[in-house]
């Protein structure tokens, strides 16, 4: 058991959030035990229940932040094409995927029922979509932002699908995400529009997996 630090409430709870963060990713959800977490924070079972009632407290936490953080580092700039900053989102959301499968998992498989996962996921989805909607900029504001919901939801199916089954490559995972979002696109915007969010800057580079 880790060494017991004084720290202000806030701190303690970002600190369990952490631990949760390392036990949910390492771990499926139910391999997941309160007591080890509590144990590897350095803090008492006690503590640990104060700050999250229960598991699904601590994943919702978990996983809240982890949005946050996702939605934080895919803001859209003028600086670059459009093309080019979807991609870079994508790639952004697929290493959080890979890099913690067994969190994406949970909130998508296992808590796919539970409210709270459900908000967070849906919330992120809104913040997603009216970035696109503003950075392509059309007068069809409602028809854009449907389809691109409609895009965002594709999207999320097939990298929790492909989590699961691997069944192409990564390169191909963003590249299928690409297409669909000009095929979403194409029939709502004019010749000269429909094309710009995915060709804006030319096919996305190619990287090995």
């Amino acid at each position: 058991m880790a060494t017991r630090r004084r720290l202000t409430r806030e701190e303690r709870r970002r600190e369990l959030i952490d631990v949760g963060a390392q036990q949910f990713a390492a771990h499926a959800y139910d391999d997941v035990v309160m007591e080890d977490v509590a144990a590897r924070a350095g803090v008492s079972r006690a503590l640990l229940y104060r700050h999250f009632p229960s598991k699904r407290d601590l994943f919702g936490a978990v996983y809240e932040r982890a949005a946050d953080q996702l939605v934080a580092a895919t803001e859209l700039h003028d600086t670059r094409p459009l093309t080019e900053q979807v991609a870079a989102g994508l790639d952004a959301h697929i290493d959080y995927f890979l890099a913690n499968r067994n969190t994406v998992l949970a909130a998508n498989r296992v808590l796919a029922g539970d409210p709270t996962i459900q908000a967070i996921i849906t919330d992120e989805l809104a913040v997603l979509r009216a970035r696109l909607v503003d950075a392509i900029g059309v007068e069809r504001r409602d028809a854009v932002s449907s389809a691109l919901m409609g895009w965002l939801v594709f999207v999320r199916v097939l990298c929790v699908d492909w989590l699961e089954h691997e069944s192409m490559s990564r390169v191909e995972l963003r590249d299928v995400c690409l297409g669909a979002l000009q095929g979403a696109l194409a029939p709502i915007l004019v010749p000269d529009q429909s094309a710009a969010p995915v060709r804006a800057a030319g096919r996305p580079r190619r990287t090995r997996t």
